[in-house]
């Protein structure tokens, strides 16, 4: 992997929030380089002297082609390389560092070895306020939040009837939701344990003070869904599922309800979604290519679209640290025992084809270190490449297991079955269902999460299903999430025993992560996280 990219010290700049100090970057896109102006005009402190040729917010949101070009550069920000403190790196992408500081952390993915990438601070839970990429990730969030805030505020100063102004609208309201939302989930404190603690630094205005104290919990979390209520009452001309819809608002809502443990309100907005007609379960032929076609799938709700223009092959996909063929990827990165474990009843499980083994010559499962190499293809061979997806961020199975965990914790034991038995007919598993029983030996509440990691897994969700739930994260196997460890250090032939950092308890300071020494430094009103 490459190495950690060097770390330079910020200046500040008085007229921009702390979030958003770091220089504007390039970006890949000419339709996102428009957004750039707007930001440069509004947000940023390189002089303050307008350029002759400046586009203005009022010019880019006067008609309804510069609002779309203008909403589109915010989720151009979700995939470009965008320069961060004066660098340009390849490994700086908001859906790369996404998927590592959340899954990397998890039961679901071990570390085949030692890397300078900062990716392995998730495996070791050896945090850094410096890491480089929680670093980039603060940073690109507040700069797709504050390239929402432009056009929230632009195109509100005019109220309109139009309905594809509104949709545009709401489409801003719900990525500023789902951007605050991704934040909360790595930086802040479940809210189940303590819904009054430090939450993230709500930016809901371009007028906000650069030096702003951190908002609780449960005041992040109310703001979250306060904005994608919002979102879902303006949109009603749906542009494609690489685009929010109503539906996708609701699917968010469902999920921070869920995570709010408002068991009524995610089983409700789950209904929704589903009850819409516009979704299906893709059939367990369907599923096996689910990922590679993401944008024509009739389970996708909403994902972040990449053309081949975009595939961004060894350097910088997220494909590139979980999978190779070879030359395509690193791949050091692979299924844990513990998920192939949970998953090995069902050999006929159709899940299991987006786990590959890679076999050495005589037909045996090739090792790295002691680690068996079981590669990962959920974010590959969108156009036959290895290191092309349109990642899924939200889709109708998820919302089948909101209802059901929802249910399970409310007692509805049957009704929480059933929604998990709609999702095992669909994944080669007609003859295992429920059937309204739960197993001798487990809980309802087992039921749905073993199921939720299996359907979910390594889609960025399983680190806050175990913490949110209170749940104890058990890595228990070799890998390089065990600190001070080597593999001589451990008798491959023996069960696993007394590894340090082996179960991480809920309450453990690390399972979220530093808030950025950019903010901390800048901003004195934003309190570390202990």
């Amino acid at each position: 992997m490459l190495p950690a990219a060097s770390l330079r010290g910020i200046v500040p700049c008085v007229a921009l929030p702390s979030s958003f100090r770091t220089l504007i970057g390039r970006r890949v896109h000419i339709i996102a380089l428009l957004i750039i102006s707007c930001s440069i005009l509004f947000s940023s402190c390189i002089k303050d002297v307008v350029p002759s040729d400046a586009i203005t917010t009022e010019t880019l949101t006067s008609t309804t082609e510069g609002l779309t070009n203008a909403v589109n550069g915010a989720y151009a920000l979700f995939k470009d390389h965008v320069e961060f403190n004066g660098t340009a790196d390849d490994n700086n992408m908001y859906l790369r560092q996404y998927f590592q500081l959340s899954d990397f952390a998890s039961d679901d993915i071990t570390c085949g070895q030692v890397t300078e990438d900062p990716l392995f601070y998730s495996f070791s839970l050896n945090h850094s306020p410096t890491q480089t990429n929680t670093r980039y990730f603060w940073y690109i969030s507040y700069k797709i939040i504050s390239d929402c805030n432009t056009v929230i505020e632009a195109v509100e100063k005019e109220p309109t009837d139009d309905p594809a102004r509104k949709q545009l609208l709401g489409e801003c309201y719900f990525l500023r939701a789902l951007s605050h939302f991704n934040l909360a989930k790595l930086f802040a404190r479940p809210y189940a344990q303590d819904k009054t603690a430090p939450g993230i630094i709500l930016r809901t205005s371009t007028n906000d003070p650069a030096q702003k104290a951190r908002s609780t919990v449960e005041e992040t979390y109310n703001q979250i869904v306060a904005d994608a209520l919002k979102a879902a009452d303006l949109m009603d001309q749906p542009r494609g599922v690489q685009y929010a819809s109503k539906e996708a608002a609701w699917a968010l809502l469902s999920r921070a309800y869920l995570y709010m443990e408002d068991n009524q309100n995610a089983a409700d907005y789950a209904a929704k979604v589903i009850n819409s007609g516009k979704f299906s379960l893709a059939s367990a032929s369907e599923f096996k290519t689910m990922f590679a076609n993401a944008a024509q799938s009739s389970e996708t709700i909403f994902c972040i679209a990449f053309t081949p223009k975009e595939d961004y092959g060894k350097f910088g996909s997220i494909a590139s640290m979980i999978y190779s063929d070879g030359n395509s990827g690193w791949g050091e990165e692979y299924a844990s025992p513990s998920i192939r474990s949970l998953m090995s009843a069902h050999p006929e499980d159709v899940r299991w084809t987006y786990i590959v083994p890679l076999k050495d010559g005589s037909g045996n499962i090739a090792t790295k270190n002691g680690i068996p190499i079981y590669y990962i293809t959920k974010f590959s061979f969108q156009e036959q490449s290895p290191t092309l997806s349109s990642p899924i961020m939200f889709r109708l199975a998820e919302m089948y297991l909101n209802r059901a965990e929802a249910n399970a914790k409310s007692g509805n034991t049957k009704t929480a079955l059933d929604d998990v038995d709609a999702i095992r007919k669909n994944r080669g598993l007609q003859s295992s269902l429920y059937n309204g029983q739960v197993p001798n030996g487990s809980t309802a509440l087992e039921v749905v999460l073993n199921e939720r990691r299996i359907e979910l897994a390594f889609e960025g969700q399983r680190t806050f299903d175990v913490y949110r739930n209170n749940l104890p994260m058990d890595r228990s196997y070799w890998g390089y999430h065990l600190p001070g460890l080597k593999e001589t250090d451990i008798d491959l032939s023996k069960e696993p025993t007394g590894y340090p950092n082996e179960i991480i308890p809920p309450t453990d300071p690390r399972i979220i992560y530093y808030i950025p020494i950019d903010e901390v430094q800048s901003n004195p009103l934003c309190v570390q996280n202990p």
